[in-house]
Formats: structure tokens, C-alpha cells, sequence
């Protein structure tokens, strides 16, 4: 296994999500000191025994300020070599206030605008129309008072995504969520009842038809990897967080559009972009970009590409022009087990429509017999590893006090 040479002292933020304990893991093993922070100092990825500190700072949702002030007084103090903000609610407030930062650590984080138009799905949805990257068929709601106009001129079933997932709420961040309508009297309900903040939304047309994930890392606006996988199981089924996922084939026309779309944004570091492949023609829709690492970020190094430590690669200027591109092994699988469990209670009590499932969905009982199967070919749990025990009983612990 390639090692840098000399361990180098990285922070990882967001300490309680899936993609910081793949870091941790990928990162510890090849010999660097691990600090993992997060709103306690008890995360699931500090559980790692690749984490040599866990540390707690200001929750950046509730106080955005008091979070940077913190983070960045802990990288002065303890010479940290490398930042690695995980979540958007962590790398938006570091990418805005990286010049307290960037005297002090290393960060690989495109330039800010970048980030904020990739974060704003309406800028993003107008940047795809003018280079003609396929996408749904959107309409803006800029604010409450646009309701009503709105209702008669879409088609539905809508989606009803607020341009932004986090939005600035007093001195912290809202999340946001993306919900669905069946008829205008839906849609005006829904709605209503979003909080001015939400605005401006953009209701979209329902496309179905399986999700496309296309994962990559630039290097100053040049691409260095680049992975692909598809959903076997989402939570919730409507359309969600993977749950199940297989690595494949990159999507030639989805890899087309993704790099245009980046080499157009200058992109420095890790990128997922999300489509939908519609049923009505075959071709790949544009959802999202996210500027940051993904949940089921260890399905792609259990592949063979390793994107915590590319990304250490390009903070130390040790990618060349001419290092080949990372190779990686179709049809392994990785299951997130408490995502599954999730699923199955979803599956068990609520109803159809309640799961707002697509007309050609499976049998419920099938979904079932699916997730009651603990193995299969080429198969990987994401967080319950045998060399690595103590992360999953943390989550499994959080997992039963949840639902009890």
C-alpha cells in the first residue's frame, strides 16, 4: 500500500457521518495522526481505532461563527497539516472563511463561488440549460407570495426542492428537504408551511427511473479519478440516501455531462453528481451536485479508488500530469446495515402511499426477502468491519435507542 512520506497531522470534521469514519479509516491506516471533531467528542468515527483524538466544537447549525473561531484556534494549536471538512454544514463555513485558515492547514476545496453555485440547485439547473447538459423541467418560487401562480402552469406529480439544502438561519443553518405534491392542493399546503428562509423553491417534474451517481476528484480543474455506482436500495424508497449500492461502469453520457459541468465550475477536490436515467427516453437527468465527500464514500475504496487519499495527494502537489487514472472493480456491493434496518421498519409499517412508491415498484414482500439477506457476492458492510468493531457498536447502540 502507496504511503505518503511522512504521516501527516489531518482534522475530519463532522465525526458522526458514514463519509468521516471511511476518511479516518483510509487515512489511519496509511499511517497519519487522526483528529476527528465533532458536536461531541464521541462520534462514530472517532470510535475508529484509526483515530488517534476525537474533540468536540460548537455545533456549526446552531452557531456558524463560534464553529469557525474554534476549528480554527484547534489547526493553529495542534499544527494540523490537513483539513478535511465532511459535511455541507462544515464545508460551507470553512470554504467562506478559508483565508483564517489556508496561513495555517492545507485545504482542497474548489473556489467559494464554485461551491455556492453548485450548492444552489436553481444557478445549478440554469448553468446545465446553457451547456446543454440535460435536466428536468424546472419552475422558480422565489418567495410566498408566488404561491398561486404557480399551482395551475406545472405538471405533477412535482417535486418540491428548495434551492438550497442548508440555508443561514440567525448565526447558524437550516436544513432543508425535498418533499413531493400530487395536485396543486398538495402543492399549496407543502408549500405554506415551508418557512420563509426555505425560499426560493424549485418545483421540478418527477422523473422515474434508477439514480446515477458519478464520483470525482479534481486537481485544479483537471479530473484525477472518477467512480460510478448504482442505487439497489434507497431510504426512504421514494428517493433518498443509498442504502445498498454496487459499483459500476461509468455512464458515458452522465461522465460527459459531469465533467462539463466541473471543468466549467474550475472544480478543486471531490464532487458527486447525481442523475436520474428518465424511463421516457433513456437519457440521464440532471439532480444535484454535492462539493464534498458522499455517505457511501467506502464502497468506492473498496472498489480500488481511494479519494481520502488522492485528496492528500493533491494538498501535498504530489499528483503529475501524467499519473494514471485509478482502475477500480465493478459489481462490489456495500450495504450501510442501520440504513437497511431503517428501510425494513419503513417496508413493515407504512403504507404504499405512504412510501410514495412508483407505480412499477416491487412487491413489499420481495423488498423484504431482499434486506433479511445478510450475504451475497462481493459484498461489504460500511460500517460494521471485523478489524474495526467499535464504530458499528456505537451506531448500533444510537440506532436502538432511536427507535425504542
Amino acid at each position: 500500500m502507496p504511503a505518503a512520506p511522512r504521516p501527516l497531522r489531518i482534522l475530519v470534521t463532522d465525526g458522526n457521518s458514514r463519509a468521516a469514519l471511511a476518511i479516518t479509516r483510509s487515512l489511519g491506516s496509511r499511517g497519519h495522526d487522526i483528529m476527528v471533531g465533532g458536536k461531541r467528542a464521541v462520534t462514530l468515527a472517532a470510535r475508529s481505532r484509526h483515530c488517534r483524538h476525537g474533540f468536540a466544537y460548537p455545533d456549526p447549525s446552531g452557531n456558524k461563527d463560534a464553529f469557525v473561531d474554534h476549528l480554527a484556534e484547534t489547526v493553529r494549536r495542534h499544527r494540523v497539516d490537513l483539513l478535511i471538512p465532511v459535511t455541507d454544514v462544515c464545508v460551507l463555513p470553512v470554504s467562506e472563511a478559508r483565508e483564517r485558515f489556508l496561513p495555517h492547514v492545507r485545504l482542497v476545496l474548489p473556489p467559494h463561488d464554485s461551491l455556492r453555485l453548485a450548492a444552489d440547485k436553481h444557478r445549478l439547473l440554469e448553468l446545465a440549460r446553457e451547456i446543454g447538459v440535460p435536466r428536468p423541467a424546472s419552475w422558480l418560487v422565489e418567495t410566498p407570495a408566488d404561491i398561486l401562480p404557480a399551482l395551475y402552469r406545472i405538471g405533477y406529480p412535482v417535486v418540491i426542492k428548495p434551492s438550497r439544502s442548508r440555508v443561514p438561519s440567525g448565526r447558524g443553518w437550516l436544513s432543508t428537504r425535498v418533499d413531493y405534491a400530487e395536485c396543486p392542493e398538495d402543492l399549496e399546503e407543502k408549500l405554506c408551511k415551508l418557512p420563509a428562509a426555505a425560499y426560493p423553491i424549485v418545483l421540478q417534474e418527477r422523473i422515474v427511473g434508477p439514480g446515477i451517481g458519478q464520483f470525482y476528484c479534481y486537481d485544479q480543474g483537471r479530473c484525477v479519478a472518477a467512480f460510478a455506482h448504482r442505487r439497489l436500495r434507497e431510504k426512504p424508497p421514494s428517493g433518498g440516501v443509498s442504502v445498498l449500492r454496487e459499483s459500476v461502469p461509468l455512464d458515458p453520457e452522465a461522465d460527459r455531462c459531469s465533467r462539463l459541468l466541473l471543468e466549467r465550475l474550475n472544480w478543486h477536490g471531490v464532487a458527486m453528481v447525481e442523475f436520474k436515467r428518465d424511463q421516457r427516453d433513456g437519457r440521464p437527468r440532471l439532480m444535484e451536485i454535492n462539493g464534498r465527500f458522499w455517505g457511501s464514500l467506502q464502497l468506492a475504496i473498496d472498489a480500488g479508488v481511494d479519494f481520502p487519499w488522492l485528496l492528500t495527494r493533491i494538498a501535498l502537489g504530489e499528483l503529475a500530469e501524467d499519473d494514471a487514472f485509478p482502475d477500480y472493480r465493478n459489481g462490489v456491493r456495500s450495504r450501510w446495515l442501520c440504513g437497511d434496518m431503517d428501510l425494513m421498519l419503513m417496508y413493515l409499517f407504512k403504507s404504499r402511499r405512504q412510501l410514495q412508491l412508483p407505480a412499477d415498484a416491487p412487491p413489499r414482500w420481495r423488498t423484504l426477502l431482499d434486506i433479511l439477506k445478510p450475504f451475497g457476492r462481493d459484498m461489504h458492510y460500511e460500517v460494521l468491519r471485523r478489524s474495526d468493531f467499535r464504530p458499528w457498536l456505537h451506531e448500533f447502540r444510537g440506532w436502538l435507542q432511536r427507535i425504542c
